[in-house]
């Protein structure tokens, strides 16, 4: 295991939110292999926001099962979910309605999520 092992296994992405600013994240390989390559492999992807709870996801092209799925998740996680083939974002304490695959943090800027409103366009690319 040599040292780009370190890079590859981290990918440094941003959304970038309609009116809003951006917000920078790490997408981590180990976490959820296929799903972490599936999603690098369609960047930009471009959705449009919806809201439950203190979370905000967006459907994308992307279909995929459970992966070392989990049914909690902390505050800044960015996940998969399975069920609504959607990339979710946890601002706050809530929890998935149902087990999600977790890809990695929100590293700046997470309260930018707090203040996005159903329908906001949200676009994701690698830093």
């Amino acid at each position: 295991m040599g040292n780009e092992e370190g890079e590859i296994s981290r990918i440094k992405i941003k959304f970038v939110i309609e009116g809003l600013g951006e917000a920078e994240a790490e997408l981590v390989r180990h976490l959820a292999p296929r799903t972490v390559d599936m999603i690098v492999r369609k960047l930009p992807i471009v959705g449009r926001a919806a809201l439950w709870k203190e979370e905000v996801y967006f459907e994308i092209p992307v279909k995929m099962g459970e992966e070392k799925a989990k049914a909690t998740v902390g505050k800044g996680t960015i996940a998969f979910w399975p069920m609504g083939s959607a990339l979710c974002i946890f601002f706050g304490e809530s929890q998935p309605y149902s087990p999600v695959n977790v890809l990695g943090k929100v590293t700046k800027n997470l309260e930018v999520f707090c203040k996005i409103k159903s329908g906001t366009t949200i676009r994701v690319e690698k830093l």
